[in-house]
């Protein structure tokens, strides 16, 4: 017998979901999203300034391992947060809103 795929696995139970739970989950889905989505851009961002992330976390005066739950997209970020990180590579914040897909 096959095993079932992980992608089966959701499929079934967003078919299961009531209409509040699937608007609970695509409400935390695209939470999650747009937070790994950010830790990714901070993560090219030092990246390509040639930076480590204990080298980010002293110029933002914070830790490396805050730098890391960010990058990891454990954490939303805030625009305060946004603004050290900006500020300490000598970046801007540019936020684009667009129609929802």
């Amino acid at each position: 017998m096959a095993r079932t795929t992980i992608d089966e696995l959701k499929r079934n139970r967003l078919a299961a979901m009531t209409a509040d739970e699937r608007t609970a989950f695509d409400e935390t889905y695209e939470a999650t999203r747009l937070a790994l989505d950010v830790g990714e851009k901070v993560r090219d961002a030092r990246e390509a300034a040639g930076l480590s992330q204990r080298e980010l976390a002293a110029r933002m005066s914070t830790s490396q391992a805050a730098v890391a739950r960010l990058e990891a997209g454990g954490v939303g970020a805030t625009l305060t947060t946004l603004q050290k990180v900006a500020a300490a590579l000598d970046l801007k914040i540019t936020v684009e809103l667009s129609a929802a897909s």
